[in-house]
Parts: C-alpha cells; sequence; structure tokens
C-alpha cells in the first residue's frame, strides 16, 4: 500500500504522522507540497530524510491538483495496489489509515471512506459543513453517506486514471469525486474512523464561502438546469396555449422543446465525468421517462386546470413540483445509470 499525503503549509504534525506511520509499518509513503514555500522546505528536507518521496508544486495549485499530482505520479510507481490519502494535519490515525488499506483490498471496485462519526466535541464548522454536504448530496444523488467531507480515502491502483480526470483543482475536487464515482463503476464502502480535532481545526486551510461555493457548484448544476428547463417549459406552454387554445398542443409542445434543451445540457454540462453513457443509449431512455413524465403531466393539469378550475400557471408550477422527484429520480437510475 501507498499512502498519499496532499500538504500545505504544515507543521510538526506532519512528521509526527509519517514516525507513526513508519512504525506501523506503512514505509510507502508519498508527500505533495503544494507550493507551501521556501518557509516549509526544512519540514518537507525532513519528510524526506525519513524515507518519503516529496512532489513539490512551485506554487498553491490546491488540494485537488495535489491529489492528481500524486495519483499520475503512481500511476508510473511500480509495485502500487492500494493508495491511501489521508490529512496532514493529524486528524487521521495510523490504524485507521491502515484498516483503509484493507478495506480496499477486501473490497475491489468500491472506493472506501474513512467516516467520521461526529460525536463528543466537534467544532461547529466541521459537523454544520458536514450535515449540510451529506443532506445535499443524499437527495440529489440517492446515495446517503456518513461524511462526504472526509479526507481519508482508499482505491485501488486501477482507478488511478479516472481519478486524474475528475473535474476540480481545490477542495470541490472530492464532491465532484463523489458524484462521479457512481457513472464511472464504482461503490462506496464507509469505515468508521476516530478523528481527532487539534485546537479546534484551526489549522485548515479550508475557505468557508469560497472552497464550499465550489463545493456545491457540481450539485448546483444539477437544479440549474432543471430550473431553467422548466421556465422555459412554462414560457412556451404559456406561449402555444394563448396562441392556439389547445392545452394538449401547449403541453405536448413546450415538453418536447425544453426536454430536448434539458438532455442537451445534462449531456454536455451536468453528467461530463466518469463514463458518459453513449447517445444511442441514454437518448431513448431519456425520452422513453419524458413520454411518461408528459402524460403524467398533462394529467394532472387537466385535474388541476381543466376540472378544479386553478389558473394555468398555478397549475403547472404545482405539477412540476408534484413530478420533479420522480423525474430526478428516474434519470439517476434509469437514463444516466
Amino acid at each position: 500500500m501507498h499512502v498519499l499525503i496532499p500538504a500545505y503549509e504544515p507543521d510538526k504534525r506532519l512528521l509526527e504522522l509519517i514516525v507513526q506511520l513508519k512504525a506501523s509499518g506503512m514505509n510507502r509513503i508519498l508527500v505533495v507540497d503544494d507550493g507551501s514555500g521556501e518557509d516549509y522546505a526544512p519540514l518537507f528536507r525532513a519528510a524526506e530524510s525519513e524515507g518519503c518521496t516529496v512532489l513539490t508544486h512551485p506554487v498553491n495549485r490546491g488540494k485537488g491538483c495535489a491529489l492528481k499530482t500524486g495519483f499520475r505520479h503512481l500511476m508510473k510507481t511500480d509495485g502500487v495496489d492500494t493508495v491511501v490519502c489521508a490529512d496532514s494535519d493529524g486528524q487521521h490515525l495510523p490504524r485507521d489509515i491502515l484498516r483503509v488499506a484493507q478495506a480496499v483490498q477486501e473490497a475491489p471496485g468500491r472506493i472506501v471512506l474513512g467516516s467520521r462519526q461526529f460525536t463528543g466535541k466537534v467544532p461547529l464548522r466541521s459537523s454544520f459543513g458536514n450535515t449540510a454536504t451529506r443532506k445535499v448530496y443524499s437527495f440529489f444523488s440517492g446515495i446517503p453517506l456518513q461524511d462526504t467531507q472526509t479526507g481519508l480515502r482508499g482505491y485501488s491502483r486501477d482507478m488511478l486514471e479516472w481519478l486524474c480526470q475528475v473535474p476540480g483543482e481545490r477542495f470541490e475536487y472530492e464532491m465532484n469525486l463523489l458524484l462521479q464515482a457512481p457513472r464511472a463503476g464504482y461503490s462506496f464502502c464507509e469505515l468508521p474512523i476516530e478523528t481527532v480535532y487539534i485546537n479546534r481545526n484551526h489549522s485548515s486551510h479550508f475557505r468557508p464561502l469560497a472552497d464550499s461555493l465550489k463545493i456545491y457548484w457540481p450539485i448546483a448544476k444539477f437544479g440549474s438546469v432543471s430550473l431553467i428547463s422548466a421556465l422555459l417549459d412554462i414560457l412556451l406552454l404559456m406561449l402555444i396555449q394563448y396562441g392556439t387554445g389547445n392545452l394538449l398542443l401547449a403541453v405536448w409542445g413546450a415538453r418536447l422543446c425544453s426536454s430536448v434543451f434539458n438532455y442537451t445540457m445534462n449531456k454536455t454540462f451536468v453528467f461530463t465525468g466518469g463514463k458518459p453513457a453513449p447517445a444511442k443509449r441514454s437518448l431513448p431512455k431519456y425520452f422513453a421517462l419524458a413520454g411518461i413524465i408528459l402524460l403524467l403531466n398533462y394529467g394532472l393539469m387537466s385535474v388541476l386546470f381543466g376540472q378544479i378550475g386553478a389558473p394555468l400557471l398555478a397549475a403547472k408550477l404545482l405539477t412540476e413540483a408534484m413530478l420533479f422527484v420522480f423525474s430526478y429520480w428516474c434519470q439517476r437510475r434509469f437514463v444516466y445509470a
């Protein structure tokens, strides 16, 4: 197994972790200095003297970029079967790093996540940030994970090339990875770990506002495309209904145009990583689903607008809200699986 540690302006805890890893029998350690600068050069030289391989970025490029630098190096290294990524701030204990490595070997094709349980005295920004992220991730992916922000993750060698293709250069990279892994054919295995918060995690380089925006951006793309498609659908529905007075034509015409737009945007803008489903497979599935939703859409609107007498716009908004979750679930499970 190889341990990969991305590090930006670390302190003595990096060396302490290295010593503990070596004492536990883990001697293949790769450290990526992500542009820490000359003030930190002695610490990285000390890491090299402990037998670690140290790669250096001339300037800070972000955690995601540092991880990719490590993955590319390991792809060219003989004898790599398992790679475990750990943080440099002492939060991850050597015994848990070893457990993650063993779990990777026992579960081929699965990404192993060292899952923090967030019990006891946990810094507010850590517990709140992870709670919000895991709920949003679960909603959009349908996969419940205990810890979406853990830095302790294990991979098998065959994943390295894909890991280098996942977009993202900074903290958003790890969320992109979770979002795109299922489409690439990888599932998850969560392993409960103990996490040590030192000085309430003030040494973290995570920027709450800027990095949170980057983390949520991949998730926001799902919602933004759906919202734009819905607005286009509503606009076309109103125009066609006003011009023809035919509700069936309005519903069908609006949905056809918005569906083409939605499929194209999902294909080129949202689902861009992993192993994209070929259009010859995903397109028929998408429009089969669109046809089913169209029938449900027309049926619900006929009741709300035609029989109950609700205003057209209100009927449309209520219908879309009722079908949104069903539509998203089917796209994730059926169209882009």
